[in-house]
């Protein structure tokens, strides 16, 4: 049994790796794109550090389904962006965001990739089917982002 569980979607996105860093990378971007930002609409939202650099930090705590945690972005480079993100509520856990950016024709493919640690709860709960949907709205909703002049 793997001692990770991956969940991982693509999304190919008409703008260039340069162009789309930001909008990753700088955590209090993600209110345009994250999936989750429409789950609290009083969510309390903390911000550490130089946006886009790496040690910045994102702290947020709200209701039941946004839940609480924290992230902390420990890599920014031209291939990508990476991301440790600890969930205090309601359940802990620890895990690494990738975000790889590849270019791709004119645009970019980008992977939205989180590794956990396969703990008891995983086996009873399938991260994929669980967050899959979360990535593949998050990554649509960042293409218009991007894409929008």
């Amino acid at each position: 049994m793997a001692e990770t569980v991956v969940v991982e979607r693509t999304e190919r996105i008409n703008a260039t790796p340069e162009q789309l860093l930001p909008h990753i990378a700088r955590l209090p971007e993600w209110t345009q794109w994250s999936p989750w930002e429409d789950l609290d609409p009083d969510l309390q939202r903390e911000y550490t550090g130089e946006p886009g650099a790496i040690g910045s930090t994102y702290a947020w705590s709200g209701n039941r389904k946004a839940g609480s945690g924290t992230m902390r972005v420990t890599a920014v480079d031209p291939d990508g962006v990476g991301i440790h993100l600890e969930f205090t509520r309601p359940f802990r856990s620890s895990n690494e965001l990738h975000f790889v950016l590849t270019p791709e024709g004119d645009g970019t493919r980008v992977v939205w990739r989180m590794e956990t640690p396969r703990k008891l709860y995983t086996r009873f709960v399938n991260l994929d089917k669980l967050l899959g949907g979360d990535f593949e709205k998050g990554l649509r909703k960042l293409k218009q982002v991007a894409e929008t002049p």
